[in-house]
């Protein structure tokens, strides 16, 4: 594992700066990329990775970045945390800046990174024997629910995105693995969809025994890059025990039924 190197995006909170430390715990050097400067700075302070401060959706910061990845070391594994939603409302009434936002940041965004840094990944893996490339989409890509529309659709053309990259892939060795968690309990994911109302975005959490949080994807993430170079995998579905399925959420604690 000596001298691989990864990029991590949305690594200044949540489940980016949780992979970027589970990564540097199994010895990979990371490179935490985020918009806030002083959120990482606090985790290259913590965990000995660097850092570099970009916008993901201004393709001239990502052009910037891409230069600066390629001058500064190999790169073997590219990390896509980096997204987002915004707002609950019914297709009708929802926000076209809404939906706008979250193409750009969940869509685009990846598409654009992929782009800019497959011939790293591509030289990494000839001189290294593989490259990785894992994308952390939602169960919000796999079932429709109401409220959802916008993030439903960015987070399925998210994950159509990563699909078809295996395949145009095929015969290469680059690694193309999706992470698609239900809910994670995290400190901006709600908070930032609700609009800042820290009341509603606990009560999204309320009663629910154990929640998925930001650690547990993160491991998941180092697991799946960790292992042999030869095993992909290809869709990682995940949720906290407390939600069988992405509607049915117990709310209480979990009991066994012993009576039958």
């Amino acid at each position: 594992m000596a001298n691989r190197r990864a990029v991590v995006t949305g690594a200044s909170s949540g489940i980016g700066a949780a992979t970027a430390r589970a990564l540097r715990a199994s010895g990979w050097d990371v490179v935490g990329v985020a918009r806030r400067e002083e959120r990482l700075a606090s985790l290259v302070a913590e965990t000995g990775a660097s850092a570099i401060a970009c916008d993901l959706t201004d393709p001239l910061a990502v052009s910037a970045l891409v230069t600066e990845l390629e001058s500064s070391g190999p790169v073997h594994a590219l990390v896509q945390v980096a997204g987002g939603a915004r707002g609950t409302d019914r297709v009708e009434d929802a926000s076209t800046e809404d939906w706008q936002w979250m193409f750009d940041v969940n869509v685009v965004a990846t598409q654009r990174l992929v782009a800019g840094l497959l011939p790293l990944l591509r030289r990494a893996a000839d001189e290294d024997g593989h490259a990785d490339t894992v994308f952390v989409t939602s169960t919000a890509a796999q079932v429709a629910y109401p409220g959802g529309g916008g993030y439903n659709a960015a987070k399925a053309a998210e994950a159509m995105l990563v699909r078809v990259l295996r395949q145009e892939l095929n015969g290469e060795p680059i690694r193309v693995v999706e992470v698609a968690p239900g809910m994670v309990h995290t400190e901006e994911f709600t908070l930032n969809r609700l609009g800042g109302d820290a009341v509603a975005a606990e009560a999204v959490y309320s009663g629910v025994e154990a929640p998925l949080v930001a650690e547990d994807v993160a491991d998941v993430i180092a697991y799946a890059l960790n292992a042999p170079g030869h095993v992909n995998l290809d869709l990682i579905t995940m949720r906290p025990v407390a939600q069988s399925a992405h509607h049915l959420l117990a709310r209480g604690p979990l009991r066994v039924r012993l009576d039958g």
